[in-house]
């Protein structure tokens, strides 16, 4: 049986890991083309990891290539045209987040891809981390009891803008660089959220959008969760680019602290686990725990692919994402908890 074929659009800052992880994953997949509006980032990208075509315009690249599946590594206000693009070609597609830059783009998208009765996920790659996957079992196995509450915090001073200098001009910003991802791993561990409160500060000088976020979500099972995230945490270590942990139940409490390091309190007594980030041949830190998130996350999309399952992070999941973001923004604005349908 074939392989499924594989064409990538966009070669900028993040992509060369999702490509690196296309090239671990050849033997289920086969990468045909790359894509790039700069000619010549599209050039290097197909020399460095050869890829036997590279185009700078989409439509050609899927007229001609004839792709089973897109990876759309590009950044927000490119993601409906393209998505629409592959849909109207019946391409199945991933997503970089952010999704979209509003609610009414990111339905728009999904409603595309089920027309063309195409898969879409979204690059959510956090709930991926190792780390946060193997917390997530502990919990399903039921060691803590029933959660109660928890806390999910990626705080870091990271240089985000000398590889993303266009974030600094972004008038929304941290609730879509990073909260998307934060929120979605509150999601995946306690489930839909029926209220939130948001505070969002701009600390940095110079910057268009806020640079620092914390949210209070009430969950539909009786937990409640804090998500708080920036680029604006000055601490020794700094735990970039890890996402640290806190959950509580009523028999017990799972911690992840820096170094990807576990700690479960359950009746059984308390332990501890490393649960590090698998080793790459082209990864390097401090990248490595989401490089390998990338290849788990890719890895994700071709099992659904290949058994005609849902993503864990499909369109249609990431729209609950995206309002949960859209009601922490509408929360700041007003000062007040905010109901999600």
């Amino acid at each position: 049986m074939p392989l499924p074929r594989l064409a990538v659009i966009g070669c900028g800052f993040f992509a060369a890991n999702h490509l690196a992880a296309w090239k671990d994953l050849s033997q289920r997949c086969e990468l045909v083309a790359v894509c790039d509006l700069d000619p010549a980032r599209a050039s290097a990208a197909a020399a460095r990891f050869g890829v036997p075509a590279h185009y700078t315009d989409v439509e050609t690249m899927l007229r001609q290539v004839k792709p089973d599946f897109a990876d759309i590594i590009t950044t927000a206000p490119s993601h409906r045209p393209l998505v629409e693009l592959c849909a109207s070609r019946g391409v199945a597609a991933i997503v970089q987040k952010p999704f979209a830059l509003d609610i009414a783009d990111a339905r728009a998208m999904v409603a595309a891809m089920d027309k063309a009765g195409q898969p879409l996920m979204v690059h959510e790659n956090f709930r991926f981390q190792r780390p946060l996957l193997r917390a997530r079992e502990i919990l399903a196995a039921g060691e803590i009891g029933r959660p109660t509450w928890g806390r999910f915090s990626w705080r870091t001073n990271f240089d985000v803008y000398a590889g993303q200098p266009y974030l600094a001009e972004t008038k929304r910003f941290i609730l879509m660089d990073i909260g998307v991802h934060v929120l979605d791993v509150a999601r995946a561990f306690f489930g839909e959220a029926e209220s939130v409160f948001c505070r969002t500060q701009s600390i940095r000088p110079g910057i268009a959008g806020e640079d620092m976020a914390t949210c209070l979500l009430a969950h539909a099972n009786g937990a409640t969760s804090l998500s708080d995230f920036t680029y604006e945490s000055r601490q020794s270590p700094d735990p970039f680019p890890q996402t640290l942990l806190h959950l509580e139940g009523t028999e017990g409490s799972i911690i992840i602290a820096d170094g990807c390091k576990l700690t479960i309190t359950s009746p059984a007594g308390t332990r501890g686990e490393t649960a590090a980030p698998a080793p790459l041949s082209w990864g390097q830190e401090p990248w490595l725990l989401v490089q390998d998130s990338v290849v788990t996350t890719q890895r994700h999309w071709l099992d659904c692919f290949a058994q005609g399952a849902e993503p864990a992070t499909s369109g249609h999941d990431n729209l609950k994402t995206f309002a949960l973001v859209e009601a922490c923004y509408e929360s700041a604005a007003a000062n007040t908890a905010i109901r999600l349908a």
